[in-house]
């Protein structure tokens, strides 16, 4: 199968993703993004697609502890099909967030996997909580999501980006709507009628 004619499962049932999709994942509290987190990278991991997951509210060790109750990840750790990292490690990397700096790490992160032949997709995510924290850089989020669209075509890739509505206020979740095309939330995945394209979004930021 094709990559344009492959469809992504999600890993929660009847919910299917396309490749270069841009999602925003609503949930409420650590449980729910577990709902979320765990079936995506599992259904990864069974499809052969190299995994890059980004967590902030708990340590990676935690997210791969839940992950090895129902999967033997000896296998994929040792050929680095999955890798599970901190914001310190990504969005926070010097103690400061960088919109040019973070896309260029998902850039070399994914156009390496993909060039081992044993990958041919990629399904990244990230856990967004990393921004309410008071550090530099931290306002380019909504800009560094919106940027992200022009990056997704470049490689046979989904990203789901993680937010979670008890943390994030309102406000800002009407910016970060107006930057993804696609919304997770209430168990569907819809088309998001507030999305922005990059350069529309500019010219509201202007």
């Amino acid at each position: 199968m094709t990559t344009e004619a492959r469809r992504v499962e999600l890993g929660i049932p009847g919910l299917q993703l396309a490749p270069g999709d841009h999602v925003c994942a609503f949930y409420r509290g650590l449980s729910e993004r577990d709902e979320i987190l765990i079936p995506y990278l599992r259904e990864g991991l069974q499809a052969g697609d190299k995994c890059i997951c980004v967590v902030d509210a708990t340590e990676p060790d935690a997210v791969l502890a839940t992950l090895t109750a129902d999967n033997d990840l000896r296998t994929p750790l040792a050929s680095h099909q999955i890798e599970v990292l901190s914001s310190r490690q990504t969005y926070m990397r010097g103690g400061a967030f960088c919109k040019r700096a973070m896309i260029d790490f998902w850039d070399q992160s994914v156009g390496a996997a993909l060039r081992d032949p044993r990958f041919t997709f990629a399904r990244a995510v990230g856990e967004m909580t990393w921004a309410l924290r008071d550090i530099p850089g931290a306002a380019e989020l909504v800009s560094y999501e919106s940027e992200l669209n022009r990056f997704l075509p470049q490689y046979p890739q989904v990203i789901l980006c993680l937010y979670d509505l008890e943390r994030f206020s309102g406000e800002m979740v009407v910016d970060i709507m107006k930057t993804h095309p696609k919304v997770l939330v209430g168990g569907a995945v819809v088309e998001n009628p507030y999305y922005l394209d990059p350069d529309a979004f500019l010219a509201t930021m202007r």
